[in-house]
Protein backbone atom coordinates (compact mmCIF):
# COMPACT_ATOMS: atom_id res chain seq x y z
CA UNK A 1 0.00 0.00 0.00
CA UNK A 2 1.12 3.50 -1.02
CA UNK A 3 0.09 5.37 2.21
CA UNK A 4 -0.29 4.29 5.55
CA UNK A 5 -3.67 1.75 5.80
CA UNK A 6 -5.91 4.80 6.55
CA UNK A 7 -4.65 6.24 3.25
CA UNK A 8 -5.33 4.33 0.68
CA UNK A 9 -4.99 5.42 -2.99
CA UNK A 10 -8.41 4.30 -4.74
CA UNK A 11 -9.62 4.72 -8.07
CA UNK A 12 -13.68 5.01 -8.38
CA UNK A 13 -15.70 4.81 -12.04
CA UNK A 14 -19.84 6.13 -11.35
CA UNK A 15 -21.85 4.93 -14.45
CA UNK A 16 -25.03 4.32 -12.86
CA UNK A 17 -27.00 7.26 -14.92
CA UNK A 18 -25.76 10.20 -17.82
CA UNK A 19 -22.91 11.16 -15.72
CA UNK A 20 -19.23 9.08 -16.38
CA UNK A 21 -17.12 9.85 -13.63
CA UNK A 22 -13.53 8.57 -12.64
CA UNK A 23 -12.09 9.96 -9.24
CA UNK A 24 -9.00 9.38 -7.37
CA UNK A 25 -8.54 9.69 -3.69
CA UNK A 26 -6.24 8.84 -1.09
CA UNK A 27 -8.00 8.10 2.14
CA UNK A 28 -10.24 11.47 2.02
CA UNK A 29 -8.56 13.44 0.05
CA UNK A 30 -9.41 14.27 -3.64
CA UNK A 31 -6.36 14.40 -6.00
CA UNK A 32 -8.95 14.19 -9.02
CA UNK A 33 -12.88 14.06 -10.00
CA UNK A 34 -13.46 14.08 -13.70
CA UNK A 35 -16.84 14.14 -15.08
CA UNK A 36 -17.88 13.70 -18.50
CA UNK A 37 -21.93 14.10 -18.78
CA UNK A 38 -24.05 12.91 -21.73
CA UNK A 39 -26.90 15.26 -20.69
CA UNK A 40 -26.80 17.63 -23.80
CA UNK A 41 -27.43 14.46 -25.66
CA UNK A 42 -30.50 13.71 -24.08
CA UNK A 43 -32.07 17.23 -24.01
CA UNK A 44 -33.91 16.71 -26.98
CA UNK A 45 -35.83 13.74 -25.18
CA UNK A 46 -36.64 15.65 -22.09
CA UNK A 47 -35.20 13.33 -19.90
CA UNK A 48 -32.77 10.28 -19.61
CA UNK A 49 -32.66 7.68 -22.33
CA UNK A 50 -30.34 4.79 -20.82
CA UNK A 51 -29.48 3.25 -24.63
CA UNK A 52 -28.15 6.89 -25.02
CA UNK A 53 -26.28 6.82 -22.09
CA UNK A 54 -24.72 3.74 -21.82
CA UNK A 55 -23.23 4.28 -25.62
CA UNK A 56 -22.20 8.31 -24.26
CA UNK A 57 -20.36 5.96 -21.14
CA UNK A 58 -18.70 3.38 -23.58
CA UNK A 59 -17.33 6.58 -25.61
CA UNK A 60 -16.21 8.58 -22.70
CA UNK A 61 -14.85 6.46 -20.26
CA UNK A 62 -11.51 5.89 -21.75
CA UNK A 63 -10.77 9.73 -22.02
CA UNK A 64 -11.88 10.01 -18.62
CA UNK A 65 -10.09 7.47 -17.21
CA UNK A 66 -6.78 9.31 -18.98
CA UNK A 67 -8.00 12.94 -17.72
CA UNK A 68 -7.86 11.73 -13.93
CA UNK A 69 -4.60 9.85 -13.99
CA UNK A 70 -3.13 12.58 -15.79
CA UNK A 71 -5.02 15.51 -13.09
CA UNK A 72 -4.17 13.04 -9.92
CA UNK A 73 -0.50 12.88 -11.19
CA UNK A 74 -0.43 8.47 -10.85
CA UNK A 75 -0.36 5.65 -12.23
CA UNK A 76 -1.93 1.93 -12.17
CA UNK A 77 1.39 1.08 -10.63
CA UNK A 78 0.99 3.50 -7.69
CA UNK A 79 -3.05 2.86 -6.42
CA UNK A 80 -3.85 0.07 -4.20
CA UNK A 81 -7.56 -0.55 -5.47
CA UNK A 82 -10.22 0.15 -8.00
CA UNK A 83 -14.07 0.33 -6.80
CA UNK A 84 -17.01 0.63 -9.11
CA UNK A 85 -20.67 1.80 -8.78
CA UNK A 86 -22.08 -1.58 -8.39
CA UNK A 87 -25.76 -0.49 -8.47
CA UNK A 88 -28.61 0.56 -8.43
CA UNK A 89 -28.88 2.71 -11.42
CA UNK A 90 -29.81 1.95 -14.93
CA UNK A 91 -29.32 -1.64 -15.88
CA UNK A 92 -26.92 -0.55 -19.33
CA UNK A 93 -25.13 2.15 -17.61
CA UNK A 94 -23.91 0.33 -14.83
CA UNK A 95 -23.11 -2.50 -17.00
CA UNK A 96 -20.68 -0.21 -18.81
CA UNK A 97 -18.47 0.66 -15.94
CA UNK A 98 -18.36 -2.46 -13.83
CA UNK A 99 -17.33 -4.22 -17.40
CA UNK A 100 -14.50 -1.71 -17.29
CA UNK A 101 -13.39 -1.75 -13.75
CA UNK A 102 -13.23 -5.74 -14.28
CA UNK A 103 -11.17 -5.59 -17.62
CA UNK A 104 -9.39 -3.05 -15.40
CA UNK A 105 -8.89 -5.01 -12.72
CA UNK A 106 -7.75 -8.05 -14.65
CA UNK A 107 -5.19 -6.39 -16.41
CA UNK A 108 -3.74 -4.42 -13.32
CA UNK A 109 -3.74 -7.43 -11.11
CA UNK A 110 -5.55 -4.81 -8.32
CA UNK A 111 -8.73 -5.43 -6.34
CA UNK A 112 -11.84 -4.30 -6.69
CA UNK A 113 -14.53 -3.11 -4.81
CA UNK A 114 -18.08 -3.08 -6.18
CA UNK A 115 -19.91 -0.15 -4.29
CA UNK A 116 -23.06 1.14 -3.62
CA UNK A 117 -24.18 4.12 -5.70
CA UNK A 118 -26.13 5.77 -2.49
CA UNK A 119 -23.90 4.82 0.12
CA UNK A 120 -21.11 7.18 -2.29
CA UNK A 121 -23.63 10.20 -2.04
CA UNK A 122 -23.07 9.38 2.10
CA UNK A 123 -19.28 9.03 1.44
CA UNK A 124 -19.22 12.50 -0.50
CA UNK A 125 -18.99 14.20 2.93
CA UNK A 126 -16.11 12.96 4.09
CA UNK A 127 -13.76 13.97 0.85
CA UNK A 128 -11.57 16.86 0.32
CA UNK A 129 -9.01 18.98 -1.24
CA UNK A 130 -5.38 18.11 -1.11
CA UNK A 131 -4.60 21.03 2.38
CA UNK A 132 -8.04 21.27 3.56
CA UNK A 133 -8.64 19.63 6.88
CA UNK A 134 -11.11 16.67 6.41
CA UNK A 135 -14.06 16.02 8.59
CA UNK A 136 -15.40 12.20 9.28
CA UNK A 137 -19.10 11.50 9.41
CA UNK A 138 -20.65 11.65 12.86
CA UNK A 139 -22.69 8.94 13.67
CA UNK A 140 -25.58 8.09 13.46
CA UNK A 141 -26.82 10.75 10.99
CA UNK A 142 -30.07 11.04 8.74
CA UNK A 143 -29.52 11.38 4.93
CA UNK A 144 -31.61 12.77 2.39
CA UNK A 145 -30.42 12.12 -0.77
CA UNK A 146 -32.81 13.69 -4.16
CA UNK A 147 -31.19 13.24 -7.08
CA UNK A 148 -33.36 12.37 -10.70
CA UNK A 149 -33.03 8.79 -10.07
CA UNK A 150 -33.46 8.47 -6.61
CA UNK A 151 -34.97 10.20 -3.39
CA UNK A 152 -34.08 7.93 -0.49
CA UNK A 153 -34.17 8.94 3.37
CA UNK A 154 -31.65 6.95 5.45
CA UNK A 155 -30.39 5.93 8.94
CA UNK A 156 -26.58 5.54 8.72
CA UNK A 157 -25.55 4.04 11.66
CA UNK A 158 -21.54 3.53 9.98
CA UNK A 159 -20.77 4.18 6.59
CA UNK A 160 -19.74 0.37 5.53
CA UNK A 161 -21.87 -1.71 7.94
CA UNK A 162 -24.78 -0.09 9.04
CA UNK A 163 -26.96 1.89 6.49
CA UNK A 164 -31.26 1.78 6.85
CA UNK A 165 -33.64 2.61 4.18
CA UNK A 166 -35.95 4.45 6.35
CA UNK A 167 -37.75 5.64 2.99
CA UNK A 168 -37.98 6.63 -0.40
CA UNK A 169 -39.84 7.75 -3.35
CA UNK A 170 -43.02 5.18 -4.54
CA UNK A 171 -43.41 6.72 -7.98
CA UNK A 172 -41.29 9.52 -9.66
CA UNK A 173 -38.21 10.57 -7.84
CA UNK A 174 -38.14 14.56 -6.84
CA UNK A 175 -35.64 15.32 -9.85
CA UNK A 176 -37.30 13.59 -12.17
CA UNK A 177 -40.81 15.41 -11.48
CA UNK A 178 -38.91 18.58 -11.88
CA UNK A 179 -37.92 17.31 -15.07
CA UNK A 180 -41.52 16.91 -16.05
CA UNK A 181 -42.72 19.93 -14.78
CA UNK A 182 -40.13 22.03 -16.42
CA UNK A 183 -41.33 20.13 -19.65
CA UNK A 184 -44.80 21.30 -18.92
CA UNK A 185 -43.74 24.88 -18.86
CA UNK A 186 -42.14 24.89 -21.93
CA UNK A 187 -38.98 25.32 -20.22
CA UNK A 188 -35.54 23.19 -21.74
CA UNK A 189 -33.85 19.94 -19.67
CA UNK A 190 -32.33 19.42 -17.68
CA UNK A 191 -35.55 21.01 -15.35
CA UNK A 192 -33.85 21.48 -11.94
CA UNK A 193 -31.54 24.22 -12.58
CA UNK A 194 -34.48 25.91 -15.02
CA UNK A 195 -37.14 25.63 -12.23
CA UNK A 196 -34.72 27.15 -9.67
CA UNK A 197 -33.93 29.97 -12.22
CA UNK A 198 -37.29 30.74 -13.24
CA UNK A 199 -39.00 30.20 -9.17
CA UNK A 200 -36.62 32.83 -8.50
CA UNK A 201 -38.68 35.51 -9.87
CA UNK A 202 -42.16 34.07 -8.91
CA UNK A 203 -44.29 33.71 -5.70
CA UNK A 204 -43.91 30.55 -3.95
CA UNK A 205 -47.54 31.11 -1.84
CA UNK A 206 -49.07 31.76 -5.20
CA UNK A 207 -50.72 28.18 -5.69
CA UNK A 208 -51.44 25.54 -3.20
CA UNK A 209 -50.34 22.03 -4.82
CA UNK A 210 -50.22 19.52 -2.84
CA UNK A 211 -47.70 17.83 -0.87
CA UNK A 212 -47.08 13.84 -1.49
CA UNK A 213 -47.79 11.32 1.90
CA UNK A 214 -48.21 13.90 4.29
CA UNK A 215 -51.89 13.76 5.70
CA UNK A 216 -52.20 12.04 8.59
CA UNK A 217 -53.90 8.87 6.82
CA UNK A 218 -50.53 8.37 4.73
CA UNK A 219 -48.30 9.08 7.81
CA UNK A 220 -49.13 6.05 9.21
CA UNK A 221 -48.02 3.71 6.25
CA UNK A 222 -45.32 5.96 4.86
CA UNK A 223 -43.90 8.30 7.45
CA UNK A 224 -40.78 8.54 5.84
CA UNK A 225 -41.61 7.87 1.84
CA UNK A 226 -42.13 10.44 -0.81
CA UNK A 227 -44.64 10.75 -4.17
CA UNK A 228 -44.25 13.24 -6.52
CA UNK A 229 -46.29 11.69 -9.19
CA UNK A 230 -49.15 13.62 -7.42
CA UNK A 231 -47.80 16.78 -7.14
CA UNK A 232 -46.81 16.78 -10.85
CA UNK A 233 -50.16 16.01 -11.59
CA UNK A 234 -51.43 19.02 -10.27
CA UNK A 235 -49.22 21.54 -11.93
CA UNK A 236 -50.37 19.95 -15.49
CA UNK A 237 -53.74 19.91 -14.67
CA UNK A 238 -53.33 23.68 -13.18
CA UNK A 239 -51.76 24.85 -16.48
CA UNK A 240 -53.62 23.39 -18.48
CA UNK A 241 -57.12 24.65 -17.04
CA UNK A 242 -55.36 28.17 -17.70
CA UNK A 243 -54.42 27.42 -21.02
CA UNK A 244 -57.92 25.82 -21.84
CA UNK A 245 -59.28 29.21 -20.73
CA UNK A 246 -57.34 31.50 -22.47
CA UNK A 247 -55.06 33.07 -19.56
CA UNK A 248 -51.70 33.71 -19.74
CA UNK A 249 -49.88 31.04 -17.48
CA UNK A 250 -47.91 32.55 -14.56
CA UNK A 251 -44.44 30.73 -15.44
CA UNK A 252 -42.53 31.77 -12.67
CA UNK A 253 -45.75 31.53 -9.82
CA UNK A 254 -46.08 27.91 -11.05
CA UNK A 255 -42.04 26.50 -10.95
CA UNK A 256 -41.53 28.58 -7.46
CA UNK A 257 -44.83 26.91 -6.26
CA UNK A 258 -44.16 24.13 -7.34
CA UNK A 259 -40.59 24.24 -5.83
CA UNK A 260 -42.22 24.62 -2.49
CA UNK A 261 -44.34 21.87 -2.25
CA UNK A 262 -41.54 19.38 -3.11
CA UNK A 263 -38.90 21.05 -0.66
CA UNK A 264 -41.90 21.18 1.94
CA UNK A 265 -42.05 17.40 1.67
CA UNK A 266 -38.10 16.59 1.43
CA UNK A 267 -37.45 18.85 4.14
CA UNK A 268 -40.30 18.11 6.52
CA UNK A 269 -39.92 14.63 6.44
CA UNK A 270 -35.99 14.55 6.97
CA UNK A 271 -36.58 16.85 10.05
CA UNK A 272 -39.18 14.30 11.16
CA UNK A 273 -36.69 11.73 10.96
CA UNK A 274 -34.38 13.18 12.86
CA UNK A 275 -36.29 14.14 15.61
CA UNK A 276 -38.57 10.84 15.69
CA UNK A 277 -35.38 8.92 15.61
CA UNK A 278 -33.54 11.57 17.89
CA UNK A 279 -30.56 12.00 15.53
CA UNK A 280 -29.44 15.43 16.01
CA UNK A 281 -27.50 15.47 12.08
CA UNK A 282 -28.64 15.87 8.90
CA UNK A 283 -26.55 15.06 5.50
CA UNK A 284 -27.86 16.85 2.37
CA UNK A 285 -26.87 14.35 -1.13
CA UNK A 286 -27.49 14.34 -4.87
CA UNK A 287 -27.67 16.55 -7.47
CA UNK A 288 -31.02 18.35 -6.24
CA UNK A 289 -29.27 19.85 -3.79
CA UNK A 290 -27.80 22.33 -5.85
CA UNK A 291 -31.05 23.46 -5.86
CA UNK A 292 -30.97 27.13 -4.14
CA UNK A 293 -34.04 26.67 -2.20
CA UNK A 294 -33.72 23.27 -0.79
CA UNK A 295 -30.27 24.49 0.97
CA UNK A 296 -32.23 27.30 2.37
CA UNK A 297 -35.34 25.77 3.64
CA UNK A 298 -32.50 22.85 4.97
CA UNK A 299 -30.37 25.72 7.08
CA UNK A 300 -33.79 27.63 8.26
CA UNK A 301 -35.50 24.12 9.55
CA UNK A 302 -32.67 22.27 10.87
CA UNK A 303 -31.41 25.53 13.16
CA UNK A 304 -34.93 25.97 14.19
CA UNK A 305 -34.45 22.40 15.29
CA UNK A 306 -31.17 22.15 16.40
CA UNK A 307 -30.05 19.89 13.79
CA UNK A 308 -26.17 19.97 12.56
CA UNK A 309 -26.66 20.42 8.55
CA UNK A 310 -24.32 18.87 6.32
CA UNK A 311 -24.07 19.72 2.79
CA UNK A 312 -20.86 18.42 0.53
CA UNK A 313 -19.56 20.64 -1.93
CA UNK A 314 -22.17 21.02 -4.69
CA UNK A 315 -19.66 19.15 -6.89
CA UNK A 316 -19.61 15.84 -4.81
CA UNK A 317 -23.43 16.15 -4.66
CA UNK A 318 -23.74 15.21 -8.43
CA UNK A 319 -22.63 11.65 -9.71
CA UNK A 320 -18.82 11.63 -9.64
CA UNK A 321 -16.32 8.73 -8.94
CA UNK A 322 -14.57 10.44 -5.92
CA UNK A 323 -17.42 9.25 -3.75
CA UNK A 324 -17.09 6.13 -5.16
CA UNK A 325 -13.79 5.84 -4.33
CA UNK A 326 -14.27 7.20 -1.23
CA UNK A 327 -16.67 4.15 -0.07
CA UNK A 328 -13.68 1.63 -1.57
CA UNK A 329 -11.09 3.43 0.46
CA UNK A 330 -13.17 2.91 3.26
CA UNK A 331 -13.30 -0.62 2.80
CA UNK A 332 -9.66 -1.41 1.96
CA UNK A 333 -8.96 0.24 5.64
CA UNK A 334 -10.98 -1.84 7.05
CA UNK A 335 -9.87 -4.47 5.96
CA UNK A 336 -12.58 -6.04 3.70
CA UNK A 337 -11.81 -8.39 0.76
CA UNK A 338 -12.30 -7.53 -2.48
CA UNK A 339 -15.56 -8.48 -4.60
CA UNK A 340 -15.74 -11.55 -6.67
CA UNK A 341 -15.11 -10.73 -10.19
CA UNK A 342 -17.98 -12.37 -10.98
CA UNK A 343 -20.02 -9.67 -9.67
CA UNK A 344 -23.07 -8.05 -12.01
CA UNK A 345 -24.44 -4.73 -12.27
CA UNK A 346 -27.66 -4.25 -9.80
CA UNK A 347 -29.96 -1.63 -10.47
CA UNK A 348 -31.55 -2.54 -7.60
CA UNK A 349 -28.94 -2.81 -5.61
CA UNK A 350 -30.60 -2.34 -1.95
CA UNK A 351 -28.38 0.76 0.30
CA UNK A 352 -28.05 -1.90 3.13
CA UNK A 353 -25.41 -3.27 0.88
CA UNK A 354 -22.38 -1.22 0.78
CA UNK A 355 -20.28 -4.09 -0.79
CA UNK A 356 -21.10 -6.35 -3.63
CA UNK A 357 -19.78 -10.09 -3.25
CA UNK A 358 -17.29 -9.87 -0.80
CA UNK A 359 -14.90 -12.94 -1.12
Amino acid sequence: MTEAATEPLVLGIETSCDETGVGIVRGTTVLANVISSSMAEHARFGGVVPEVAARAHLEALGPTLQTALERAGVGFDDLDALAVTAGPGLSGALMVGVGAAKGLATATGLPLYGVNHLVGHVAADILHDEGVEGRDVEYPTIALLVSGGHTSLLLVRDLIDDVELLGETIDDAAGEAFDKVARLLGLPYPGGPEIDRVAREGDPTAIRFPRGLTKPSDLARHRYDFSFSGVKTAVARWVEQRADSGETVPVADVAASFREAVVDVLLGKAVAACRDLGVPRLLLGGGVVANARVREVAAHRCADAGIALRIPPLSLCTDNGAMIAAVGARLVSAGRPPSRLDFGADSSLPVTEAQVAAH
